[in-house]
């Protein structure tokens, strides 16, 4: 196995991974708005492929601003991992990789929809001053802050970075 950046020829592998994940309406999930007409970061979307090449597991992460102040913070997800392969380490793997590939770029903060029980293993946790679009569970929005005093900066709607409004 191994693991490395998403390339453009890896998009229709990924997406199929993704709608066997999650089921054909996850893009009706609130978060997924926040993708429309967003492109994600391409040094933190990776895949982890078997040795011929089939992708086996998958992770984004994603621009968006968070209140009046338009503060630029990264929305991780989706992150999959075929059905086959789970519990193998690959999704905290990418997770891990992630988390420090942002540091080294200087991201300031992550947050995500998802159980805190599962994320709390990378330092994620609910953070009740973001709005993420309807409907989302509030109890399900977590924050990683990755620059010490950026959660407290992080307060109102979140949105695309090229959302007005909203």
């Amino acid at each position: 196995m191994r693991f490395e950046i998403e390339k453009p020829e890896d998009c229709t592998e990924i997406e199929v991974l993704l709608d066997n994940a999650f089921g054909l309406g996850r893009t009706n999930l609130s978060s997924y708005q926040l993708r429309i007409g967003n492109q994600p970061i391409n040094e933190l979307s990776m895949v982890a492929k078997e040795a011929d090449g089939f992708i086996i597991g998958s992770i984004r992460f994603w621009p968006v601003t968070v209140g009046q102040n338009n503060y630029k913070v990264l929305l991780l997800g989706p992150i999959a991992v075929h059905h086959t392969h789970q519990g193998e380490g690959i999704g905290s793997y990418l997770i891990s990789e992630g988390i420090s590939k942002a540091r080294e770029l200087d991201w300031e903060a992550i947050l995500l929809v998802g159980d805190e029980p599962y994320y709390s293993k990378f330092g994620f946790s609910v953070i009740k001053t973001v709005e993420f679009p309807p409907p989302t569970d509030p109890n399900r929005i977590l924050c990683l802050e990755l620059t010490e005093g950026t959660r407290e900066l992080l307060i109102g709607k979140v949105r695309c970075p090229f959302s007005r409004g909203r």
